[in-house]
């Protein structure tokens, strides 16, 4: 049997081990890495661009300390930033969605068990061991979502942030001084 094949067998029982839920988590941690990986390569290959347009916008300008000339600096470090931090607060919503998602998942996986209580009564451990596991491994897997994410996401913070102080500070010292 391929590698594929296995792989895919095991991955459909672990999704069966954790109920729906695991797989609607799973669908939300694949969009948010898609979406953490966008921002990567934006700050890799689409704000170099967009900075380099930016300086030579600010360097073609024959004012650089007036008052309009602040306003514009501003207006080019601003639009700067929101390229920079656009889809951030979508990415940390999907963060925290994903512990919330792992929270419904014990509590459908408990009503499992406690269907099972009442049919099969308390002294049946066996049959209640799949609903444990459709409490356990949602939660699992949300918080391993949210902790992935929730590093990510304060990287690319702090990276946007970092980005936006150097663009500001490279377009103050070509500043004329009075």
């Amino acid at each position: 049997m391929s590698f594929f094949a296995e792989f895919s067998l095991a991955l459909q029982d672990f999704i069966e081990t954790g109920g729906q839920v695991l797989l609607v988590i799973g669908v939300l941690i694949f969009v948010m890495w898609l979406m953490i990986l966008e921002r990567i390569f934006y700050y890799l290959k689409g704000h170099q661009q967009l900075k380099r347009q930016t300086l030579e916008t600010w360097q073609a300008r024959s004012d650089k300390s007036s008052w309009n000339a602040e306003q514009v600096r501003g207006l080019l470090i601003s639009r700067a930033h929101l390229a920079l931090a656009g889809q951030l607060p979508v990415l940390q919503a999907l963060v925290a969605l994903c512990p919330l998602l792992g929270l419904m998942g014990t509590v459908t996986g408990m009503i499992e068990v406690f269907d099972v209580m009442a049919i099969a009564g308390t002294g049946n451990a066996r049959s209640m061991a799949s609903g444990v596991s459709k409490a356990t491994i949602p939660t699992m897997a949300g918080m391993v979502g949210a902790l992935s994410g929730v590093f990510a996401s304060t990287w690319l913070q702090r990276t946007a942030r970092r980005e936006r102080m150097k663009l500001e500070d490279r377009m103050l010292l070509e500043q004329p001084t009075q």
